[in-house]
């Protein structure tokens, strides 16, 4: 017999030009269990990048995608096992767990499409209950010292990071070992991937450093022990090829304030420039970071929140012998190292409790997310203790 429950759900548009919905609740169809599922009750979760994209159905409409009518959306969160599969063997019946949001893997159990965003027959954490597959869950401990919204905070940007600084840092070490550098400069610019990633990089002995224009998001920085830049400071660094080439002021006022960041990054780093770049930005900011970038620079992104296509000189970069690291997610035991790395030292994000939003206010969440008037990691709760 099917299962209906209380959700937030989004509609497919009609074909026209992209125009933000809203969500709309309603009762949902919970998809059958299978040998390999596992029926869960959020309990928290955190509002994502994605989930913004999909409300704006840029740079697609997913449930058009997906070939489906609605979805429900939500791939960052805490559940707890209400009932699993008969071939399910990795979690139990009463365990907490971290969701883990791949959708759908290649050979190497790398994400190709992400849960509750394109992968199709998925559904998100933004219902009373859902049905996931076993792979998407990474249990924790029965003794974590950790709260359930740090940890839902921590399920998709963490496990990103983790990936993404696993691969960063492994090339740059073999293009310069720790005895001959031991401390890189690693600067970022994006939000709380670039904010987890860069607390790995200040606990690898690399001198960190992270951009922002928030003000709140600078305490939050600076309290982690990396080293915080308010990029207001240089102006607007906003590239745009078209308006640099035909508008002379435009073109006057980019320069002068690419310079004084490129002036910043000199004295900060006493001219060695940045080995490991994390820009999690995009196009607006490529052509800056790149000529921040030393020689033997990495630069690396799991993300694209301003824009998705950039440009360089291939010569250029191989004469300076620079690597572009590109990632998508994590798999799955590299969630699993990034869980156990987590609760052994504290690796979690620092998440404002008082201020979480109930499950009525997702809508108003939503829309206090577009306007970036949240924190770096909003986080909702759907069936709290």
């Amino acid at each position: 017999m099917s299962r209906r429950v209380d959700a937030w759900v989004l509609y497919a548009g009609d074909g026209g030009p992209s125009v933000r919905t809203k969500l709309v609740r309603e009762t949902f169809e919970l998809p059958p269990l299978g040998d390999y599922g596992v029926r869960a009750r959020p309990l928290y979760g955190t509002w994502e990048g994605n989930m913004g994209h999909a409300l704006n159905r840029k740079p697609v409409d997913i449930c058009v995608q997906r070939g489906e009518a609605k979805v429900v959306i939500g791939n960052a969160g805490v559940v707890r096992v209400l009932e699993v599969g008969p071939k399910v063997k990795n979690i139990e019946p009463g365990q907490d767990a971290i969701i883990f949001c791949t959708g759908v893997e290649d050979r190497w159990g790398y994400p190709v499409k992400i849960m509750a965003y394109d992968a199709p027959g998925t559904m998100g954490c933004l219902a009373q209950e859902m049905v996931l597959k076993d792979r998407q869950l990474i249990p924790l401990s029965e003794s974590t010292r950790h709260s359930l919204p740090q940890w839902a905070a921590f399920s998709l940007r963490y496990v990103t990071a983790w990936s993404n600084w696993e691969l960063a840092y492994g090339a740059f070490r073999l293009l310069v070992t720790e005895q001959e550098y031991a401390s890189p400069n690693v600067w970022g610019w994006g939000g709380g991937v670039t904010y987890a990633e860069l607390d790995l990089a200040r606990r690898h002995g690399c001198r960190a450093v992270m951009l922002s224009g928030n003000p709140r998001h600078l305490e939050k920085i600076q309290r982690l022990g990396v080293i915080a830049v308010d990029r207001r400071i240089f102006g607007e660094i906003r590239y745009d090829d078209a308006r640099y080439k035909n508008d002379a002021v435009f073109r006057e006022t980019y320069k002068k304030n690419e310079e004084a960041f490129i002036s910043e990054v000199k004295l900060r780093t006493h001219g060695e420039m940045v080995q490991i770049f994390l820009d999690y930005v995009g196009s607006p900011v490529y052509r800056a970071t790149l000529k921040a970038l030393s020689r033997e620079g990495v630069i690396a992104t799991a993300g694209w929140k301003e824009g998705m296509e950039i440009w360089h000189l291939r010569a250029k970069e191989c004469i300076e012998r620079h690597q572009h690291i590109y990632t998508h997610y994590a798999r799955y035991q590299q969630g699993v190292r990034a869980v156990a790395y987590a609760e052994t030292n504290d690796w979690l994000p620092e998440v404002d409790e008082r201020n979480i939003y109930s499950f009525d206010r997702i809508p108003e969440l939503a829309e206090a997310y577009e306007a970036g008037d949240t924190g770096v990691f909003p986080c909702f709760s759907i069936n709290p203790e």
